[in-house]
């Protein structure tokens, strides 16, 4: 990219945090929260939830109050909803969040700052609304030229199934093994976690390429960025944003994710997920577009909800039937080891 093209958003959240959940009761669509406990978990004090909440990170329950006077500086809004919408119903508690001293975090698309009472409280009491889905000004149209340096992208069946943790587990396996590398955050929680980063669904739809390429600039030949997915090249919605990442980012690798028994498409009923093999196929096809020597390293399945043995067993299913490496980031072993190794081949 030339000099003109902008870094990363960087971002000052000031911790510890207050993890706000609302009442939301599908934990799919608490994956703000979820990401900060596991990723960032040493930042974060408690979480508070409204009546009818069906969903819970574990945390210790605080009121704004009792939040602040443990320390708190940020409520973060853990919740990524369809549409990113702020619901009327839950200013008050956002409010009384402001009056205790905490500022206000959020990822949604909908604006803490176009929220005029809790403008006016802010303003009041000195705090700050940090909206993360900003995107940095002067995003260029795509190029497609050819990059320096190495890219991985992870890729998914669905959305929130495991990408961003996928993208974290690899990046931090591959510092473990020395080697240079960087993990590139696209959303609000990675960019939370990572303290920078771009808000690719936010990014008007002629700049997503663009802005993926921003994100992963030319590096020395042996550095390897991992990438945060974002969506699903067959979400009925999301589809738009993962192929101009897709296009953007020009992956040498990339990793399917995917959640075992989940049939399908969160949030949007009536449209079954598609096989492994088909998402493979699909982001070859696609991805050739811009990086012709793309290839997949592997299968990354979340099996949080399954034990040990059925997650090994369900690993060696998968490993015979794709002919590839098939893993738990989140659990590691030999087989994420595995995973990791066919990655870097060369």
């Amino acid at each position: 990219m030339g000099s003109n093209a902008p870094a990363p958003v960087p971002l000052a959240l000031a911790p510890p945090y207050l993890l706000f959940l609302g009442d939301t009761v599908e934990p799919g669509f608490a994956k703000t929260a979820f990401g900060l406990r596991d990723w960032a978990g040493d930042r974060c004090v408690g979480e508070h939830v409204l009546p009818g909440a069906a969903v819970t990170t574990g945390l210790r329950a605080m009121s704004p109050v009792e939040a602040r006077a443990a320390g708190a500086s940020t409520l973060v809004i853990g919740v990524a909803n369809p549409g990113g919408v702020i619901p009327p119903h839950w200013i008050d508690a956002l409010a009384q969040a402001i009056e205790a001293g905490l500022d206000i975090a959020s990822g949604m698309h909908v604006r803490l700052v176009d929220q005029e009472r809790l403008v006016t409280l802010a303003h009041r009491y000195g705090r700050r609304l940090i909206d993360i889905r900003t995107p940095p000004p002067g995003i260029p149209v795509a190029t497609g030229r050819k990059r320096t340096g190495k890219r991985l992208l992870t890729v998914g069946t669905d959305c929130a199934l495991g990408k961003k943790y996928t993208a974290l587990a690899i990046a931090r396996a591959f510092a473990a093994r020395g080697i240079d590398s960087d993990f590139r955050a696209t959303g609000q929680t990675g960019i939370m976690i990572a303290g920078d980063g771009m808000p690719i669904d936010s990014v008007v739809a002629d700049f997503i390429a663009g802005a993926a390429e921003s994100l992963s600039p030319d590096a020395a030949p042996d550095h390897w960025d991992v990438i945060e997915g974002q969506g699903a090249l067959f979400h009925p919605a999301y589809s738009g944003v993962s192929l101009g990442l897709l296009h953007g980012s020009q992956p040498d690798v990339f990793v399917v994710c995917h959640q075992p028994g989940r049939t399908h498409t969160l949030g949007v009923p009536g449209y079954r997920l598609p096989g492994i093999d088909e998402v493979i196929e699909t982001t070859m096809k696609l991805g050739r577009r811009t990086n012709p020597a793309i290839r997949c390293g592997g299968i990354a399945l979340n099996t949080g909800d399954l034990d040990a043995d059925t997650a090994a067993a369900l690993f060696a299913v998968q490993r015979e039937r794709h002919g590839l490496p098939v893993a738990d980031p989140m659990r590691g072993g030999e087989a994420f080891d595995a995973l990791i190794a066919e990655c870097l081949r060369e």
